[in-house]
């Protein structure tokens, strides 16, 4: 049967409306790029060290949205430095292995059986699959350890304890657990040169050749320090720095950043992501922002939007 008039008349009334559809999803993907532009032209060529937390990692789909953001980064002349957790999968793993872990003041103590799994999991795990996650989305990333090229020296982490009964600090031994107590950039400005993604896993060396596992947001202000980076870019598991109210403060200075710690506003797991970022804006990064790592696409949200996503610390 043929079609009538009507039936043609229909059929171009609905090619104009999807027409019609289309030029407006372009028009609102070019008004997305004009916005975004300021921004873009504002980081191009400069270093931003983003740290990639074990907690964020967990979200279905977080992986595949980070490594096209870092991608996109590079693209627009970023040079995007990436340092990884992995808390919860060296857990994971140290349970099935039925090897027993504690933490003292937030940090696992790493006896000789727990870092052998930790470099495991870091640098043959999770390093591996964040990489082949960029390479896979159209970038090109290179895995390496701080062991690499002696990229990042370390030394053992001493704390101590107040006991109570004693009345007197005691010291605690974390086993091997580090501190970066130098980072040798020439890895890094290697990587950067040849156009690639650098994917740091935290561990360190010691001057004698030992291993030890460091807290990865530590690892990433040492490098964002060493690298004089532009932005220190922590993703974790929550929005940001909260107010007593349980709401997002947008922006503080290292000196509000601390009178905040003073009075308890930060307190818990927060104080010391907020110490390093302190500390790297000391060392000459010109800012440091907490995110939520979980929300898609977060970074471009942060790096080229002019509300941003999460807390960004400035000197002052």
């Amino acid at each position: 049967m043929n079609s009538g008039p009507d039936d043609n008349n229909f059929q171009g009334k609905d090619e104009r409306v999807q027409n019609l559809r289309q030029l407006a999803k372009w028009r609102a993907t070019a008004r997305v790029l004009t916005e975004a532009l300021p921004f873009i032209l504002q980081y191009d060529q400069k270093t931003l060290v983003v740290k990639y937390g074990g907690n964020a990692m967990g979200e279905e789909g977080v992986a595949e949205h980070f490594a096209q953001d870092i991608v996109l980064m590079r693209q627009t002349g970023i040079n995007p430095v990436v340092v990884h957790g992995g808390g919860p999968q060296i857990g994971a793993m140290l349970k099935r292995l039925e090897i027993k872990s504690s933490f003292i003041d937030g940090l696992r103590v790493t006896d000789q059986a727990a870092i052998e799994i930790v470099e495991m999991v870091l640098t043959g795990t999770i390093n591996k699959q964040i990489v082949t996650a960029i390479n896979h989305a159209g970038g090109k990333a290179v895995g390496v350890s701080g062991k690499d090229g002696q990229l990042i020296i370390a030394k053992k982490l001493l704390r101590s304890k107040f006991d109570p009964q004693t009345g007197k600090s005691e010291p605690v031994d974390l086993g091997f657990v580090g501190e970066p107590e130098k980072v040798n950039i020439e890895v890094l400005q290697t990587i950067v040169q040849a156009d690639m993604v650098a994917v740091i896993a935290p561990i360190g060396v010691g001057k004698a050749g030992e291993t030890y596992n460091i807290n990865a947001d530590t690892v990433a202000g040492a490098v964002a320090g060493a690298l004089n980076a532009d932005r220190l870019l922590l993703l974790t598991d929550v929005p940001g720095v909260m107010d007593r109210n349980g709401n997002l403060i947008e922006q503080l200075t290292t000196t509000e950043a601390r009178a905040l710690i003073a009075d308890g506003t930060i307190s818990g797991g927060m104080i010391p992501k907020i110490e390093t970022c302190i500390d790297a804006i000391e060392r000459g990064v010109k800012g440091a922002v907490i995110l939520d790592g979980r929300i898609q696409h977060v970074l471009l949200i942060e790096l080229f939007t002019e509300h941003g996503a999460g807390t960004i610390i400035l000197p002052g």
